[in-house]
C-alpha cells in the first residue's frame, strides 16, 4: 500500500455553534463555525463538501413563531368557529399538541378523527394484532370512543408512555371546546359530524382535501393553509403553514423556515471567498427513514430540505460494487479486480436507470439522503451541533 493512499470515504461531522437567537447573522455564524472547526480539528474544506444547517436554527434566526391565539384566530376565520372536524393528526406532544390547542380555541366543538392502528408517520395507538383480535376491519369500520375503549381499553405509547387519545381529549376540553373522538381511515367519515374540516395529515393532505371536497364538504383546509400568512404580526410560512412546526413554549410554536434559498447561497459564497472551494449547502429538517423498533417514519416535516444549492439537485448515479465483483469480474481478484471495477466506474453512463449493475443502489433524492444522514448526526437533543459538514459524499472508489 502506498503511504498516501486514501483510506476513508464519506465523513459526517457535527459542527458546534453558538446558541442562535432571533436576528443573528446565521450565514456568518455558520461560515465561521465550519472554518474554526476545520482549523481546530485539522481537516480541510474541499470542493463539493456539503454544509447542512438544521431548519430549527434557521427559523429561530428568522423569528418565525406563532402563538396559540394567532392559530385560533386563523382557524376561526377560515373554518367558522363552530364544529370543526380535525382529521388524521399525528400523535405528538412536540409536533401537534400546541397546534391542537390553537385549533380548539378557535372552535366550539372539535370532532377529532384519528386513524388507526397508527398515525401517518407510524406512531401506534394499537398493534395490528390487537385490531385482528378484536375482529375489526380498519379499512371500513368507524369506531366511537366508547367502542374503542370497550375493545381496546387504555393504550400507552411504547416510548412516551402517553395515552394520546386521553391526552388530546383533555387538551381540547381544557381550551373550552367540546370534543367527540372517532376512529376511522377514510376521510369522508367525518362528514357525518360536520362539513367544516381541517386536514391535519402531512404527506396525504392534498388527496384528503380532494376526497372531502368531492364528498360534499363545505370548508376544507389543511395545516398548510393555517398560518400561511401573518396574523396580528405573527410569523408564518407561506408554503407550509403549520406543517413542520415544533413546540417552542406552552403557548407558541416555531414554524418551518420561510424563504431560505438566499441563506444557502450566502453561505456558499462566503466559503468560496474564504477558501476558494465550491461547497454545496442545504437546510435540513427530519430525515426520511423508519425506525424498526418503534415503527416510526421520522419524516414529520413536509419535506426533508426546504432549500439547497443547485449541486444537490437529482439522485445518485452509482454502480453496485458487489454486483460487479460477483458477476462481471467474478474471475478477477487483487489489483486486477480493483482496476476493472475502477475502469467501469470511470466509464459508466451518465444515467444508469435500468442498468442491472446499479440495482440495489438508492434511487432517492440527494437532499433526502444527505438530510437523513445529517439528522442522525446532529440528533434532536443536547449535542449542540446544528450544522453538519459532510465530506466525500460525491466521491467514488476511483477518487484518491
Amino acid at each position: 500500500m502506498e503511504k498516501n493512499e486514501r483510506r476513508t470515504g464519506t465523513v459526517s461531522r457535527g459542527i458546534r455553534c453558538p446558541i442562535i437567537r432571533q436576528g443573528d447573522d446565521l450565514a456568518e455564524i455558520v461560515t465561521t463555525s465550519v472554518l474554526e472547526a476545520a482549523k481546530s480539528d485539522g481537516f480541510e474544506i474541499r470542493d463539493r463538501d456539503v454544509i447542512s444547517v438544521t431548519e430549527s436554527i434557521v427559523a429561530r434566526s428568522q423569528g418565525n413563531y406563532a402563538s396559540v391565539d394567532a392559530i385560533a384566530e386563523d382557524v376561526r376565520t377560515k373554518l367558522g368557529g363552530e364544529t370543526i372536524g380535525v382529521i388524521f393528526p399525528i400523535l405528538s406532544r412536540n409536533r401537534f399538541a400546541i397546534c391542537l390547542r390553537g385549533i380548539a380555541k378557535g372552535a366550539k366543538k372539535i370532532v377529532l378523527m384519528l386513524s388507526y392502528p397508527s398515525d401517518e408517520v407510524g406512531n401506534h395507538l394499537l398493534t395490528l394484532d390487537q385490531v385482528d383480535g378484536a375482529g375489526v376491519n380498519p379499512y371500513s369500520d368507524v369506531l366511537s370512543l366508547a367502542k374503542y375503549r370497550e375493545l381496546f381499553g387504555e393504550n400507552k405509547h411504547e416510548f412516551t408512555g402517553v395515552d394520546y387519545v386521553a391526552y388530546y381529549e383533555e387538551l381540547i376540553r381544557s381550551c373550552g371546546a367540546d370534543v367527540e373522538i372517532v376512529f376511522a381511515n377514510h376521510a369522508e367519515a367525518v362528514l357525518k359530524y360536520t362539513k367544516n374540516v381541517l386536514v391535519a395529515s402531512i404527506h396525504t393532505r392534498e388527496r384528503m382535501k380532494r376526497i372531502l371536497k368531492d364528498a360534499g364538504a363545505e370548508r376544507v383546509y389543511g395545516l398548510d393553509d393555517i398560518m400561511n400568512a401573518p396574523v396580528n404580526g405573527s410569523g408564518c410560512n407561506e408554503k407550509y403553514g403549520l406543517l413542520g412546526s415544533n413546540k417552542s413554549t406552552e403557548d407558541t410554536v416555531k414554524l418551518f423556515p420561510r424563504e431560505c434559498k438566499s441563506l444557502v447561497l450566502d453561505i456558499q459564497g462566503r466559503i468560496l471567498k474564504e477558501t476558494g472551494k465550491h461547497v454545496e449547502v442545504m437546510v435540513y429538517g427530519d430525515g426520511a427513514f423508519k425506525d424498526p423498533q418503534g415503527k416510526i417514519w421520522e419524516l414529520a416535516d413536509p419535506v426533508v430540505s426546504p432549500a439547497f444549492t443547485d449541486g444537490l439537485i437529482g439522485t445518485p448515479n452509482e454502480l453496485k460494487l458487489k454486483y460487479l465483483a460477483d458477476n462481471d469480474f467474478k474471475d478477477l481478484s487483487g489489483e486486477a479486480l480493483k482496476e476493472a471495477i475502477s475502469k467501469s466506474i470511470r466509464e459508466k453512463d451518465g444515467n444508469l436507470v435500468g442498468n442491472m449493475a446499479s440495482q440495489g443502489t438508492t434511487p432517492r433524492q440527494l437532499t433526502d439522503l444527505i438530510g437523513s444522514l445529517c439528522d442522525l448526526t446532529s440528533g434532536s437533543g443536547d449535542k449542540g451541533t446544528p450544522v453538519v459538514l459532510v465530506q466525500g459524499y460525491f466521491d467514488n472508489f476511483t477518487v484518491e
